[in-house]
């Protein structure tokens, strides 16, 4: 008998008897949901039978609470599935076997030897936990703010271009799962639904979600004006101005495959005067080499939305950003898109903190796979993470009910984290519960 633990939401139980019995809550979200297999074509997903109810001793439940039906991401026991993925690297290697070689690739490669690709995972690996025990994490919030605007939970959608390529639902689906999880959507400039249809469906999900809009300054500053002026009609609560791509990244898998954006899609936000299958060479001949932080602070002075600088990985950088006029910081290496051998970005993030301060929030992205590396980035100070790839991943699996479960995995990995480290809250992590590396540091007493 194999026994997983996953997020569920379906539970019964009976107070006679001395066992539990648990369902399988994501098999009827996946079942009959659509997705990509072999190169071309789109089957339904053929899974089994849910599995049988499982008899688990109630010990070995988390108990529900007033707080866990608030938050129904709690992690539970429930019975093993191979037809279900457990965790977010298995909706990886399931994307592996379904999505066409250059949907993947480019999805998941990185630029020339893709070393800092690899370094974004392996840093995490480096740090250690820290937990503490016998403290009363009976009360668990993982909730926290933005840029003053409440959300449930510090696990966010980080931008990601043509979200069409995963699934033919797109951009509606994985802003409609963030929605209904309560967390921040990032919209990219690139993506193949407009940034009004996005907002549509965000507000549809959840009227109070929070969706913010990736943008880069173009050659021509009208079209920057145009979008900045659209996603503040729509509704978009802060500008994410992509700051590290003067040009594309060098990705020798993009152009061994010939990729090229698929003929039925377009880049949405551009209309289809301007549409085209041969992204490298549109989007090179949007990107301004000239770019300044006097351009920062040109954006700053045509909109009242805060502006978050992406793709920050120095210290020094970071001061500037703050310097001209940026609400936000969020340390990025670009997915290990653009400049390889820089860190990886969970190494760069302290510095950057300490740089900030108080002046800016400081977020970041970046080889995020387990909550285990969410509670890392929060202890070193970030104040949120958000997640690119793994939301393609579970796009591909199931469309929202994929983004869904993604999101749901890693938030109730992180509570399992906290749990375990003894901090009931966002508010109790810090530095203190991490170490770099083994042999563990000298008692701090």
């Amino acid at each position: 008998m194999r026994l997983a633990m996953i997020p569920m939401t379906t539970c019964r139980s009976s107070s006679t008897h001395s066992s539990a019995f648990i369902e399988n809550p994501l098999y009827e979200a996946t079942s009959n949901l659509e997705s990509k297999r072999g190169r071309e074509t789109v089957t339904s997903r053929n899974n089994p039978p849910p599995p049988p109810l499982l008899e688990v001793e109630p010990s070995l439940l988390i108990n529900e609470s007033a707080e866990s039906a608030a938050h129904p991401d709690a992690m539970k026991i429930v019975p093993g599935s191979d037809a279900t993925p457990l965790n977010v690297l298995e909706f990886e290697e399931n994307a592996r076997e379904y999505l066409p070689k250059s949907t993947m690739d480019y999805f998941a490669s990185g630029s020339d030897s893709m070393e800092t690709l690899k370094e974004n995972r392996e840093a995490f690996k480096r740090l250690v936990l820290h937990p503490r025990v016998l403290r009363d994490v009976s009360k668990m919030d993982i909730s926290t703010t933005l840029l003053g605007h409440r959300i449930r939970s510090p696990v966010c959608v980080a931008p990601s271009s043509t979200h069409r390529m995963a699934h033919p639902d797109g951009e509606i689906a994985s802003t409609s799962a963030a929605a209904k999880a309560d967390t921040c959507f990032v919209l990219s400039t690139m993506s193949t639904t407009t940034l009004e249809d996005v907002a549509t469906a965000s507000s549809a999900a959840n009227t109070n979600a929070l969706r913010w809009f990736q943008l880069y300054v173009f050659k021509d500053r009208k079209i920057t004006v145009g979008l900045v002026r659209r996603a503040e009609k729509a509704g978009y609560k802060a500008i994410v101005l992509t700051v590290d791509a003067p040009v594309l990244g060098n990705r020798e898998a993009d152009v061994r495959n010939h990729f090229s954006i698929p003929k039925r899609l377009t880049m949405a936000n551009f209309g289809p005067q301007n549409a085209t299958t041969d992204y490298a060479d549109y989007v090179s001949d949007l990107y301004d080499q000239t770019l300044s932080w006097k351009d920062v602070e040109w954006l700053k002075s045509i909109t009242n939305l805060p502006i978050v600088a992406k793709g920050i990985i120095t210290p020094e950088d970071a001061v500037m950003a703050v310097e001209s006029g940026c609400e936000g910081v969020l340390v990025s290496n670009h997915g290990a898109r653009q400049l390889d051998g820089v860190a990886a970005t969970i190494d760069a993030l302290p510095a950057i903190v300490q740089a900030v301060g108080d002046r800016a929030e400081v977020y970041m992205d970046g080889g995020v796979r387990r909550g285990t590396d969410v509670f890392k980035a929060l202890a070193l100070g970030a104040r949120a993470v958000f997640v690119g790839r793994p939301v393609l991943f579970g796009l591909a699996h199931s469309g929202e009910a994929g983004v869904s479960s993604v999101l749901r995995i890693l938030n109730a990995e992180l509570k399992h984290a906290m749990l375990f480290s003894g901090t009931a809250s966002l508010a109790d992590i810090g530095p203190a519960h991490v170490r770099r590396g083994l042999p563990p540091l000298p008692s701090l007493l």
